[in-house]
C-alpha cells in the first residue's frame, strides 16, 4: 500500500471497486422488501469491504459507502508508530509483588488445615 495513490474523484474510486446492490435487512416494511437500495463495495486493490442499508435510496447509500470506503483507505495510509517497550520502575515491580505477596498471606490463611491422620 505504499505506493497506492487514493483516486480524487469518486468516480475513479468505484471504478476499483465491485459495487454489489441488494435488498437490505431489518424493519421498513413494504419499502425494504421490494427495492434494492442496500450497497456493498469491494475495494479490489485493498479487499476493504464497506456496506451501507441506511437510506431508501441507492444514490445515497453509494454515497455514504464511498464516504467510509475514503475515511478507511485514509487511515490505512496514515504511518504506524511502533511503541518501544519501556521496563516497569523498580517501585511498580516492588508495589506488583506486595499485592502478589498479601494476597498470597489471604489464600493461605483460607485453606483447609491438615487432617490429623
Amino acid at each position: 500500500m505504499d505506493d497506492y495513490v487514493i483516486p480524487e474523484t469518486d468516480d475513479g474510486l468505484i471504478a476499483e471497486c465491485a459495487v454489489q446492490v441488494f435488498r437490505s435487512s431489518g424493519p421498513g416494511g413494504q419499502s425494504v422488501n421490494t427495492t434494492d437500495s442496500a450497497v456493498r463495495l469491494v475495494h479490489r486493490p485493498t479487499g476493504i469491504r464497506v456496506q451501507c442499508q441506511r437510506q431508501r435510496s441507492q444514490l445515497q447509500n453509494k454515497r455514504e459507502c464511498l464516504r467510509r470506503l475514503r475515511e478507511k483507505l485514509e487511515e490505512m495510509a496514515q504511518p504506524v508508530i511502533e511503541r518501544r517497550p519501556t521496563k516497569p520502575s523498580r517501585a511498580a515491580r516492588t508495589r506488583r509483588l506486595a499485592e502478589k505477596k498479601r494476597v498470597s498471606q489471604k489464600k493461605h490463611v483460607r485453606r483447609t488445615p491438615p487432617s490429623d491422620d
